[in-house]
């Protein structure tokens, strides 16, 4: 056995933006039409503030299962060391041999970015140009090149709690693409734009619906668990609304179940999955004017699709 080892710079090598998107799109189809195994994910608690995260999935026509592993250790940032860290590991689907294990934390960061610019790639308007991005880490940096993929973005604005965390990011975002990425004070001003996209840590709502403009496509990201949200409930009422999982969405999504639970809306309300409106079965944007969003929560479909891509093409390097 011969158990290849890929490093979260070789990730990034071996998959970029636009591939990685393909990927995801078609892990997204995939897990919508039932022929990929995702059960919902399971979590151990190590100690107090150390859990392991247990992500497995199988998919017999890609010829891979895996699982992804992480751990959350939240004392690790007093150490100057990353709270999260992972790896994907895969399988031979018909021999069980183990193939390879792939640096997790990187492929998360390029597919979660991936999932939003193709929701966005099926929900937004075509002439959106405008990008508004809540927080200012590591996925708010591969939101923006997702997402310039998929839509001709000419500027980005970039709000967070502290400006002037938003405010170096947005000089290094700006030399880094060469697009125009501005810090914002107001998060208002970051919401009036064609494509809003929330990666922040946030329990509280920090995106108003009555900040909103029609026609804005929005992706909710940073939320996972039932008892914290990104968007208030006026925003979730007034939006046509898109799920990566309806089973996941009851199971983790204050987003979605914290307005059901106030009685705003039932499940009814969520349009579906976007694995079926990629698959042409189901209807994206129906005018100009629509709010739509997509509340991504991430699936192990994801990783394991992207993962096989990584593979392969290390294999072919």
């Amino acid at each position: 056995m011969s158990l290849i080892q890929i490093n979260a710079t070789q990730v990034r090598e071996l998959l970029p933006t636009k591939d990685c998107i393909q990927a995801v799109r078609a892990a997204m189809i995939a897990f919508s039409q039932d022929n990929v195994q995702v059960p919902l994910r399971s979590s151990i608690s190590v100690e107090a503030g150390k859990s392991l995260l247990i992500m497995p999935g199988a998919c017999k026509e890609l010829g891979f299962y895996g699982v992804k592993l992480i751990s959350l250790h939240a004392d690790n940032a007093l150490k100057r060391l990353p709270t999260i860290q992972g790896a994907i590991i895969l399988f031979d689907h018909e021999s069980g041999e183990p193939k390879s294990m792939i640096e997790g934390s990187s492929v998360t960061g390029l597919r979660t970015a991936a999932a939003s610019a193709l929701a966005t790639q099926l929900l937004a308007r075509t002439d959106a140009k405008t990008l508004g991005i809540f927080g200012a880490g590591l996925q708010a940096e591969t939101h923006i090149d997702a997402i310039a993929a998929v839509r001709p973005i000419e500027s980005v604005l970039i709000w967070a709690r502290n400006y002037d965390a938003a405010a170096a990011f947005a000089e290094r975002q700006s030399k880094r693409t060469g697009l125009t990425v501005s810090a914002v004070a107001d998060p208002i001003e970051a919401a009036e734009t064609d494509i809003i996209c929330t990666v922040t840590a946030a329990s509280e709502p920090i995106l108003k619906g009555e900040w909103v403009n029609p026609g804005t496509h929005i992706n909710l990201v940073g939320s996972h668990s039932l008892t914290a949200r990104e968007a208030d409930t006026a925003l979730i009422t007034n939006a046509r609304v898109y799920v990566d999982s309806l089973a996941s969405t009851t199971a983790e999504a204050g987003n979605i179940m914290i307005p059901v639970k106030e009685g705003a809306i039932d499940m009814s309300h969520v349009i579906g999955e976007i694995g079926h409106v990629a698959a042409g079965d189901l209807a994206g944007r129906i005018n100009d004017t629509q709010i739509t969003l997509y509340n991504s929560l991430g699936i192990t479909a994801q990783d394991l699709f992207s993962a096989v891509s990584i593979y392969r093409r290390f294999l072919n390097s």
